[in-house]
């Protein structure tokens, strides 16, 4: 339990991390930073500088996997690459979340320069100590029941820091300016430089508590590696046929949920025309995600991953449904919105449950093991996603002229039409495409996985070699368990 608790603290800081800089980041920047009638073009260079270095870094991801699983040291390849990621990125966000002691006035283009570079490193950081941590996963254990606590246990963790956020910004910006000088209901700069602080905190803190507590498992399945190269990387992933079925069906549900999930503040406002309804997102979807990712494990014994990605996605189609007729009635999008947001951590889970399978299903393939290049894949498109679905939420907003301080009414029927096939229509054919794909051609099942493992564990004992299974263990003085 211990071990579970503290994976979950740091997925807990992780994405409560990249919470704050995906959404709220942008809105520090117009509300905050550059304020002035004249700053427009300030907003245009930061915001291009995000997406071309957030696009670019995509491409590295699986590189970023190779060099993790190269990794050999005494606490292990993940640990040094998480809590050394972690740290650099936290100082990144502590210093993006601030002026660079008035530069944006006095040098913006200094500024410009010294922004590039601490959110090129900060991207990267926060990269190295991502995948690292996600493909930590298959080396905690090799049984589907303890594999499968341990991603529940992540998944509860990121889902309290990923929509907590949401609950506990406003007041938190609000404490911090009034600590250090605002008045009440005022937000400042230094608001949200607290704010951000006590996000970097919580994202190192959680890092290091897992390195502390959690320890890879050593044995002949996970000792069958060798030294992948860039090129290598690339085949290992495009050999792994059930990888490339789970991660296109991943893909197709991953962005249809962020496009819908961007869209949602713009349909509070300009359709609902009620901005501050939006909180409730948070405490609703906070409270189901609570209950969602509890009731993973015994649904996952019950009916398994296929169904469980089927079936949610059957759940979030009935929530757009609802959606469609909600219109303008508040409690009736609330009640959509709890449909689509409900099956979404389990179907995250059965993704990542899937691919972690892979690892094992590859290396009886190729011969040999490849984690964190394997697991790589889940968070390059999650970022790929979300890339794209950036430039569809503003080209549907001006589209459908929600944009300013345009009020529900002057939203015209066309208008209308525009967001709802980009909010409603395209995420629905994709959800449907998504659950075709995972049911007729993902075969890697929780049955044919513990087939595989057997297969690895009599191939790896033929071969000769029949060390004991240990863990790894950063306390040099313990003595390692045996498994």
């Amino acid at each position: 339990m211990k071990k579970y608790i503290s994976y979950a603290l740091g997925a807990f800081g992780h994405d409560a991390f990249y919470n704050t800089l995906s959404i709220y980041f942008m809105m520090f920047v117009t509300s905050q930073l550059f304020t002035n009638a004249g700053d427009a073009k300030m907003v245009g260079f930061v915001t291009t500088l995000i997406v071309v270095i957030r696009v670019g870094e995509i491409a590295f991801d699986p590189i970023i996997g190779g060099v993790v699983d190269n990794t050999n040291t005494r606490w292990g390849k993940f640990k040094p690459w998480l809590i050394g990621g972690s740290c650099l990125a936290g100082i990144g966000l502590m210093l993006i979340f601030s002026d660079y002691f008035g530069l944006t006035t006095s040098n913006p283009m200094l500024y410009l320069v010294l922004f590039g570079i601490t959110f090129l490193v900060l991207d990267g950081s926060y990269s190295f100590a991502d995948i690292s941590f996600w493909s930590m996963l298959p080396a905690l254990s090799m049984k589907e029941d303890e594999r499968t606590k341990f991603g529940t246990f992540a998944r509860f963790g990121s889902t309290l820091g990923a929509q907590g956020v949401i609950i506990i910004i406003t007041p938190a910006i609000l404490l911090f300016s009034k600590l250090f000088g605002a008045k009440n209901g005022q937000q400042t700069q230094a608001g949200w430089l607290g704010y951000a602080i006590v996000v970097a905190v919580l994202c190192v803190g959680g890092a290091a508590i897992t390195c502390m507590n959690t320890h890879e498992q050593q044995n002949k399945i996970r000792n069958n590696t060798k030294h992948t190269g860039v090129i290598e990387v690339f085949k290992v992933i495009a050999r792994n046929d059930q990888l490339l079925w789970i991660a296109l069906a991943y893909f197709l549900f991953a962005f249809s949920y962020v496009v819908n999930n961007s869209l949602l503040m713009y349909y509070f406002r300009y359709r609902l025309g009620n901005a501050g309804a939006y909180t409730w997102v948070g405490v609703i979807t906070c409270i189901l995600g609570v209950i969602s990712v509890a009731s993973f494990p015994k649904l996952e014994a019950l009916i398994h991953r296929k169904a469980i990605f089927c079936g949610g996605i059957g759940v979030m189609l009935l929530g757009y449904i609802l959606f469609l007729f909600a219109g303008t009635n508040l409690p009736m999008a609330l009640v959509a919105i709890g449909l689509l947001f409900f099956p979404y951590p389990l179907i995250f889970l059965a993704t990542l449950m899937a691919i972690t399978d892979s690892v094992e299903y590859g290396q009886l393939k190729s011969g040999h093991r490849n984690e964190s290049v394997t697991l790589s894949i889940r968070p390059l498109i999650d970022k790929l996603s979300g890339a794209i679905s950036n430039g569809v939420v503003g080209i549907v907003a001006v589209a459908a002229g929600m944009t300013g301080n345009a009020k529900p009414s002057d939203i015209s029927a066309s208008g209308v039409m525009h967001f709802n096939t980009f909010m409603f229509y395209i995420p629905m054919v994709l959800l449907v495409i998504s659950a075709i794909l995972f049911f007729s051609k993902v075969k890697l099942s929780e049955e044919k996985h513990a087939k595989i493992v057997q297969q690895l564990e009599t191939k790896l004992d033929a071969n000769g070699d029949s060390e004991a299974s240990t863990e790894v263990n950063t306390d040099t003085n313990a003595v390692p368990d045996r498994s």
